[in-house]
């Protein structure tokens, strides 16, 4: 169990962060732990052949047995939206004590692999290079809708922080995490993590959704804000390309396309999402976009390079 302790200062100083790598990283975990993530297992078997081409030898023992994975494979995000070679770069910057460090204590219960045993350089590079291969194998040609349903969660947080406070955004954030009203602090319970209260002292807090994690983790450094990676809302979804019919008066009103938006963006989503799970072309969902936004149904906000929409009050109406 940790316990974070939070002042003031440390609540305005709450953010949000994503990364590529951690997606990365724990998308291995559905090969590795099938019945630990069913939601996830179309996109398995859609990439197993793909998969079966690269170095699996090592890819399939990045998860221990009991699902650690050693930490220097999730180095903390460099901003709020990073890029898969940029946070290469970071990971190919590991010191290698620091390598040979975290392999043995992920693996403290059981042997370490052989593949993992040798010269921690070297195996930092096999690493890295078989994440370059595997993330244009099987992550790349998916990452846009994931990276929308990725910034949809960091809207949606961001909208239940400024209108609810911090009681509205730990609330539903995970079932690890509670918050206690008037204690100012935040608790995550961790099954093999020692108990530890952290005093966070106006370093302030980074929160990470992640699309292949079943409950909230954490990274703490003395020096900088501590990080809780927690699943991401609508993970469950990510692979589902089912568009659903408005109602039929709502069709009647706006027309079957607008429709299908309206009822699309009760949560946030970018023009090339909505293209892709309509099947037609970004022109042609930026020109109803516009039309439904000019009619005040729905907002926009942009969240790193994408420009995400969601249905406004009034649209929200509407659709009911």
């Amino acid at each position: 169990m940790y316990e974070f302790r939070l002042g003031v200062q440390d609540l305005a100083e709450t953010s949000f962060a994503m990364s590529p790598l951690y997606e990365l990283t724990f998308s291995l975990r559905p090969r590795t732990f099938p019945s630990w993530h069913p939601e996830h297992l179309s996109w398995v078997r859609e990439t197993a052949a793909a998969y079966a081409r690269l170095d699996t030898e090592l890819l399939d023992v990045l998860n221990a047995p009991h699902g650690w994975i050693p930490d220097f494979l999730t180095p903390r995000p460099t901003g709020i939206v990073t890029e898969i070679a940029d946070d290469l770069a970071v990971l190919r910057r590991t010191p290698p004590d620091v390598v040979r460090r975290d392999i043995v204590v992920a693996y403290r219960h059981v042997p370490v692999p052989p593949v993992l045993g040798g010269d921690p350089a070297a195996v930092l590079d096999r690493i890295c290079r078989a994440y370059e291969a595997y993330w244009e194998a099987c992550v790349e040609p998916y990452w846009a809708r994931m990276r929308a349903v990725l910034e949809a969660d960091l809207v949606h947080r961001a909208r239940r922080l400024a209108f609810g406070g911090a009681a509205a955004l730990f609330a539903e954030l995970d079932d690890r995490v509670s918050w206690e009203p008037g204690l100012v602090r935040l608790v995550i319970r961790a099954g093999l993590a020692p108990e530890r209260v952290v005093d966070v002292a106006g370093r302030g807090l980074v929160l990470v959704p992640c699309l292949f994690l079943r409950g909230a983790l954490t990274m703490i450094d003395e020096d900088l804000p501590p990080l809780i990676s927690y699943p991401a809302r609508g993970r469950g979804a990510v692979w589902d390309d089912t568009v659903p019919a408005g109602p039929a008066a709502l069709v009647g009103l706006v027309g079957a396309r607008r429709a299908k938006l309206l009822v699309m963006l009760a949560s946030p989503a970018s023009t090339t999402d909505l293209a892709r799970r309509l099947g037609v072309t970004p022109g042609a969902v930026s020109h109803h976009l516009t039309a439904l936004r000019a009619s005040g149904l729905l907002n926009r906000t942009r969240e790193g390079r994408s420009v995400l929409y969601m249905r406004s009050p009034l649209g929200d109406q509407l659709v009911r």
